[in-house]
């Protein structure tokens, strides 16, 4: 348990990672800015976003925001671990009531009115700090296993807000997410190796005869075009798998779950365009890409709603 100097300290360093305005910000429009500045994809899901729920998102969001960034960019595993703890402190002192963290001000409604359960927050901070400890995957199966409690979480949390808790679309959600965070690891190959972390399986380097010493000097040869494509395949079929979910949401928020799976399945297509080549510049949809994609979604619906 952190002491109260302690979390004075753990309150003043995890302030310093979220903007603010010279006259303060209320929790909720705090929340909304740190979701709409760190996702990439976000802005496109919130064109389509039910109105009534959509601060609630920028509520989850926030909360992951910061976890992302305890977790990421003090530039020291202990301090992180310090500040993880202690914003698990603070979710534990949210779900007793107690608030008392801007996010967790503006998360608390949420919480409530939705009955959100504690495990799915507690589950990201568990993968965050399994990061400070963890930088390298034996098997593909190790990697499911981070991508359960890293990933899977957020799209258990939005069917929640949805209204749905059933098994049928946890699964198809989990793939989803699952194959968003595979296809984040894809993108990011070179960043992850210069912050110390490899997410490529260690058995796949193995089977395909890739080294990190060819990843430390950005070699693309080969070798890592096919273990690239190997990757990216088997994350395109997560994608595919989970595609149904989109069916089985009822109004706006079904535009979500597509264009999430759209936008990554168009991410794997730009690296296979690229030829796997992810080590010399960093593979990304542009805004006006990810606009077209919103704007087919939503002229496909239009076209079968007159129907």
């Amino acid at each position: 348990m952190a002491t109260t100097r302690q979390l004075q300290e753990f309150r003043t360093i995890a302030d310093g990672f979220m903007p603010r305005s010279p006259g303060g910000e209320v929790p909720e429009a705090l929340c909304e800015k740190l979701a709409r500045a760190h996702y990439e994809n976000f802005w496109v899901g919130s064109i389509f976003l039910p109105r009534r729920l959509r601060k609630h998102v920028f509520n989850i969001y926030a909360y992951c925001r910061v976890c992302d960034d305890l977790s990421d960019e003090t530039g020291d595993a202990q301090l992180s671990i310090r500040l993880l703890q202690w914003w698990r402190e603070e979710l534990f002192a949210c779900y007793a009531g107690r608030p008392r963290h801007p996010v967790f001000v503006a998360l608390k409604p949420t919480i409530d009115e939705f009955e959100l359960p504690i495990q799915p927050f507690d589950d990201l901070i568990s993968a965050f700090l399994q990061d400070q400890r963890v930088t390298r995957y034996k098997t593909y199966e190790q990697l499911l296993g981070y991508c359960e409690r890293s990933a899977n979480p957020v799209g258990r949390l939005f069917l929640c807000l949805m209204g749905y808790k059933d098994e049928a679309r946890r699964r198809l959600s989990d793939m989803t997410c699952t194959a968003l965070q595979l296809a984040n690891f894809w993108q990011d190959v070179s960043r992850d190796y210069a912050a110390g972390r490899v997410y490529i399986p260690q058995e796949d380097l193995l089977r395909f005869g890739y080294s990190e010493a060819e990843l430390a000097n950005k070699i693309v040869n080969a070798s890592f075009r096919r273990l690239m494509r190997f990757e990216v395949d088997r994350t395109r079929e997560l994608f595919e798998g989970g595609a149904a979910l989109g069916g089985l949401i009822e109004g706006d928020g079904a535009a979500d779950v597509h264009l999430f799976t759209k936008c990554g399945l168009a991410l794997l297509n730009e690296i296979e365009k690229r030829n796997y080549d992810v080590l010399h510049r960093r593979v990304t949809l542009s805004k006006r890409r990810k606009l077209m994609l919103a704007l087919a979604w939503a002229f496909t619906r239009l076209m079968r709603l007159g129907r």
